[in-house]
């Protein structure tokens, strides 16, 4: 049984600038579509394509916290720098991932890679947070990157395209980054014509946005930025590429917990996120110039 389209969303009307690197429209939360909704995601940023051209300032978002979730930076075109207070450090390009484990919490730092930055050239990323259950939200912070070429990958039938699975399972094939809860999170690039069937658990909260392209979801036409919320019945979600695109399929089994956020901490209660911020305050985080 397919899964039905609870509601299409269009891409929001105005962009917003994440430092003066990131220039992004946000899907979630917002006053249709709660955080409890689409749990374990509390967050989609989407940096369609954009070139910033060429600059001598390297631009991107200073040095800030996070506490309790988890931020995955996915790559279309150009290429994203990080350093946090752990001292780790990495760049990804094209097809890659950048998965941040904040946790009990750290300090982050992202900004166009130097020497993308000098040449520019068009720009578009995804970022997601993801949350993490009361028992993990402690956790010691780490950092996965994962390569395009580490993705798990299924190449479709009759030229159709190619599915990289970044985490969880698409029809038994494994992707190589480790979650907290099951999350399914698939980067699908299809042909024209190309045809892709996913098996996506009824529990699961599902999401899909059209990075690029035209596409048809479960009989429904989408256009090129649409992002839809599927309702929790049935376990299919077929895909037909209208013309090349590429689409980000997410589902995962949503944690039933009290979420408490206070801007880059995300916690259960606000006593909690009192403790967060006065540790922030007091150097805890570590340090990152």
């Amino acid at each position: 049984m397919q899964k039905l389209i609870e509601k299409i969303y269009s891409r929001p009307a105005r962009p917003g600038m994440v430092g003066d690197g990131f220039r992004v429209f946000n899907y979630f939360p917002n006053a249709g579509l709660t955080q409890k909704r689409v749990s374990p995601f509390l967050m989609m940023d989407f940096n369609a394509e954009y070139d910033f051209g060429p600059s001598d300032h390297i631009r991107g978002v200073d040095v800030h916290p996070h506490k309790g979730f988890e931020t995955v930076t996915i790559a279309y075109k150009g290429s994203v720098a990080h350093h946090d207070s752990t001292g780790k450090s990495g760049v990804i390009n094209p097809g890659d991932v950048q998965w941040m484990t904040a946790g009990g919490g750290i300090l982050h730092k992202e900004y166009h890679e130097e020497s993308f930055s000098k040449k520019g050239g068009p720009f578009e990323m995804v970022q997601l947070w993801v949350n993490l259950p009361a028992k993990d939200k402690l956790t010691a912070p780490k950092y996965q990157p994962i390569t395009a070429a580490e993705m798990g990958k299924v190449t479709l039938p009759d030229n159709g395209g190619i599915v990289n699975i970044i985490a969880g399972d698409f029809n038994g094939k494994k992707g190589p980054a480790t979650t907290f809860t099951a999350v399914n999170m698939f980067d699908i690039k299809l042909n024209k014509g190309g045809k892709v069937s996913a098996g996506i658990p009824v529990i699961h909260n599902s999401v899909l946005l059209v990075i690029d392209g035209k596409v048809t979801v479960n009989a429904q036409q989408l256009d090129e930025h649409d992002f839809v919320l599927f309702k929790n019945e049935g376990e299919e979600i077929a895909i037909t590429a209208d013309e090349t695109a590429v689409v980000l399929l997410l589902s995962g089994e949503p944690i039933n917990e009290p979420i408490a956020q206070y801007g880059p901490f995300v916690m259960n209660t606000h006593k909690e996120l009192q403790v967060a911020f006065q540790e922030f305050q007091s150097g805890k985080f570590g340090v990152l110039e």
